[in-house]
């Protein structure tokens, strides 16, 4: 069977069919997000959309991105330590394509119609889309394929793919809503006793900040202030590829609707904190956030977040949240499970490639963390 591939970088070009064969199944493949990266991708980003075709007929779709780090600080921290790592990694990594998203974690990179073919196929035509981008658009210093669930690994251990380094960072730590909770006090109930006193606590701290959902308009009007909550957890991060555009909740909204929430903790009337959730289909994915340096420990901001997503989740019955592969042991202590995911990567200097995987680990944070339990 012959397959045709085309490469698109607007969203206007995208076939009709698009959402119909790809988006609708995952909304961070849609027309309406491709939108978002259109209008609001960070600045060192640049998005292309790869159609594959069997005659005429859509049968998948995919998203590349190429991040350019030549003027970005991909080590935030202030040290000598970090400027040195800065320099390496620019060196190592001037230009990358990623096939997938950088600015999510999962799977999120390609989805095609199981009807019309079959995922031992699929691989081999992800891997003819790589080749296309590095030939029409252009060759990089680095090639990463992101974001693959442990089932994948097998698809990738022929002789095309020798020449990539598997590498697995950290894991994704996912919750599965289980069906009796019904809401809230039902799955605070699940705790162990240290847990629930745990949750009290939180609660308490968190009682004269009023939450609501931003509408649009309130987002428009908070912006700066976000963008300011964003930053303050952005730049405390030992290692970041992007940093995001000031218009871009403001664009996620406008293009998602109500498949984007935003969800703001106000005291005295100000902004001291928001975060922000995906809805796609059965899923939510727990998206970007920020706030209050100051007052965080205090009022335990983060940790009421977590639970007030997993509250969300639970009244709206979604059956999983996705919490990404930040603050891992957090998320443990208020159920989140860590699912393995891997990756691969390639360079393209064939004297450096044979030597990725001890660049890759000096380069790539190290997180220690403890799994906590807390259900009975």
């Amino acid at each position: 069977m012959s397959y045709n591939l085309r490469i698109y970088n607007t969203t206007s070009a995208l076939p009709e069919s698009w959402n119909a064969v790809i988006g609708d199944h995952n909304i961070m493949l849609s027309k309406e997000y491709f939108r978002v990266l259109e209008i609001s991708k960070p600045q060192n980003m640049e998005c292309y959309f790869m159609g594959f075709f069997e005659k005429d007929e859509l049968i998948g779709g995919a998203l590349f991105q190429y991040l350019n780090f030549i003027q970005h600080k991909t080590f935030q921290k202030n040290e000598v330590w970090c400027s040195v790592r800065n320099f390496f990694a620019k060196q190592f990594s001037k230009d990358v394509m990623i096939l997938g998203n950088n600015m999510l974690t999962g799977q999120n990179g390609f989805y095609f119609d199981g009807s019309k073919i079959t995922l031992e196929k699929v691989i081999p035509l992800l891997d003819e889309a790589v080749c296309k981008m590095q030939k029409e658009i252009r060759e990089t210093s680095l090639v990463i394929y992101k974001d693959y669930q442990s089932n994948f690994v097998k698809y990738f251990q022929d002789k095309k793919h020798e020449a990539y380094f598997k590498f697995s960072v950290q894991p994704n730590m996912m919750l599965k809503i289980k069906e009796n909770w019904q809401d809230f006090e039902s799955y605070v109930n699940d705790f162990s006793k240290k847990y629930k006193a745990r949750t009290k606590t939180a609660k308490k701290k968190l009682s004269r900040i009023e939450k609501h959902e931003l509408a649009c308009d309130e987002i428009r009007k908070h912006q700066i202030e976000m963008n300011l909550l964003y930053q303050n957890v952005a730049e405390n991060a030992p290692f970041n590829t992007f940093f995001l555009a000031e218009n871009h909740f403001e664009s996620m909204k406008e293009n998602l609707k109500d498949k984007f929430k935003i969800f703001g903790y106000f005291s005295e009337q100000k902004l001291i904190g928001f975060y922000t959730l995906i809805l796609n289909n059965e899923d939510i994915d727990t998206y970007f956030l920020g706030y209050n340096k100051e007052l965080q420990k205090e009022k335990q901001i983060y940790l009421n977040m977590l639970f007030d997503m997993v509250e969300f989740g639970i009244n709206h019955q979604f059956k999983r949240i996705i919490f990404g592969r930040t603050a891992l042991e957090i998320k443990s202590t208020i159920g989140a499970e860590p699912v393995d995911i891997f990756g691969l990567i390639k360079h393209n200097n064939f004297a450096l490639n044979p030597f990725m995987k001890n660049i890759f680990q000096s380069l790539s944070p190290k997180t220690e963390w403890i799994q906590r339990k807390p259900f009975k």
